[in-house]
């Protein structure tokens, strides 16, 4: 059975470095997989994309060696399995509020005895070989924190066994904690939230659990490994592509001095 390369990563003290992959192509996805990153998540949640194009992504990634992850749509136990039977290593399940919502989501991980997950590991035990219950042991579980509920539970949902860590959704985490005051967006820097993103890092450590965050620039990743974070997603393929796109529409016409353009707007992720 494969080993988990974060889970090596982060034995020897290391962050590691996760991609997103939001636009359902396995080229766009064999791109970013090629730039280095330690992991790769399909976002099969807001991404335009779904099973049917997470597959052959996952197939074209596979070379890279990096980790391949989903963000599932739901805590739908189908979903989330068919993610594990194409070949991810990691799941990352949006809206976990409670403990009993976090210890449902891991059952749907593990082959018993330890969970719920039934056996059919289709692609993954052509791409792993050996696959088997042993992936009990390296297939990573995260649950999203993003609302009010969820800091309010935010210890009991930590100490949920068999769950590997909790992954910010700053964006959400924003709209559910703050009451429309504030505009969703990534590299919070309000004291609020700042408190809130400090906090799960630390309750992450406090549990032995690894705490993902997501983030817009490199710069404030940085900022979130010396908080405690231990994964950091940097953007993602649709706004990579839109912020190169602009960086060169705009140089050009800077150098040819038409200076009319469009507002850009390559969204959120």
């Amino acid at each position: 059975m494969q080993k988990n390369k974060l889970k090596e990563l982060w034995s020897k003290g290391r962050p590691a470095l996760n991609g997103w992959c939001s636009i359902g192509n396995p080229f766009t996805a064999e791109i970013m997989a090629a730039q280095g990153y330690d992991s790769i998540t399909v976002d099969v949640q807001h991404g335009a994309l779904d099973y049917g194009d997470a597959l052959p992504m996952f197939q074209a990634m596979r070379a890279s060696g990096a980790v391949l992850m989903a963000r599932v749509p739901w805590r739908d136990p189908a979903y989330i399995m068919k993610c594990l039977d194409a070949g991810a290593m990691g799941i990352i399940c949006p809206m976990v509020n409670t403990a009993d919502e976090a210890a449902e989501f891991v059952s749907y991980m593990r082959y018993p005895p330890h969970g719920q997950r039934s056996f059919g590991p289709t692609r993954a035990a052509v791409a792993m070989p050996g696959y088997g219950v042993a992936a009990n042991q390296e297939t990573l579980a995260f649950a999203m924190i993003e609302t009010a509920e969820g800091m309010e539970n935010l210890e009991e949902i930590a100490r949920t066994p068999g769950l590997d860590g909790l992954y910010v959704g700053p964006a959400d985490l924003t709209l559910g904690t703050q009451n429309g005051r504030l505009k969703p967006g990534f590299d919070r820097e309000e004291e609020e939230m700042v408190t809130l993103i400090r906090r799960i890092a630390q309750v992450c450590e406090d549990h032995g659990l690894k705490a993902g965050l997501h983030c817009g620039t490199p710069d404030y990743a940085a900022k979130a490994i010396r908080w405690g974070y231990h994964l950091t997603t940097v953007s993602g393929d649709s706004r990579l592509l839109a912020t190169a796109a602009q960086s060169s529409v705009s140089k050009w016409r800077e150098l040819t001095g038409n200076r009319t353009k469009p507002t850009p707007n390559g969204g959120p992720y």
